[in-house]
């Protein structure tokens, strides 16, 4: 029976430290910006839009981009820019979102 309660509780620890591990993860702002394909109309340095009419994103208030992201994800923002976001935010949670404004905030303009 130790032995079995034993290895429940490895097993516990160890599913516990990949949930604190992707939590994490999932945190980072620069990683979540490439893996949610904003570098691909953005830029990489978040300074460099594809298009002209697409905005930089680097420097931006933490508040501003968040705001901008979920009003475009909720619809309230829905002018001709947005219809290529749109799809794309359904794909981000709320907590992504902060950490990916967060980090845009850290860039310098």
């Amino acid at each position: 029976m130790k032995i079995v309660r034993n290895l429940m509780l490895t097993a516990l620890l160890g599913t516990t430290g990949l949930l604190t591990s992707n939590a994490a993860m999932a945190l980072d702002g620069a990683d979540l910006y490439k893996k949610k394909t904003c570098i691909a109309c953005h830029g990489a340095d978040a300074n460099s839009p594809i298009l002209p009419s697409y905005p930089r994103l680097a420097g931006q208030s933490a508040g501003y981009a968040m705001q901008q992201m979920k009003d475009i994800k909720d619809g309230t923002r829905s002018n001709g820019q947005t219809a290529a976001m749109k799809p794309i935010m359904h794909l981000v949670s709320d907590e992504e979102m902060q950490a990916i404004a967060d980090w845009l905030a850290t860039l310098g303009k």
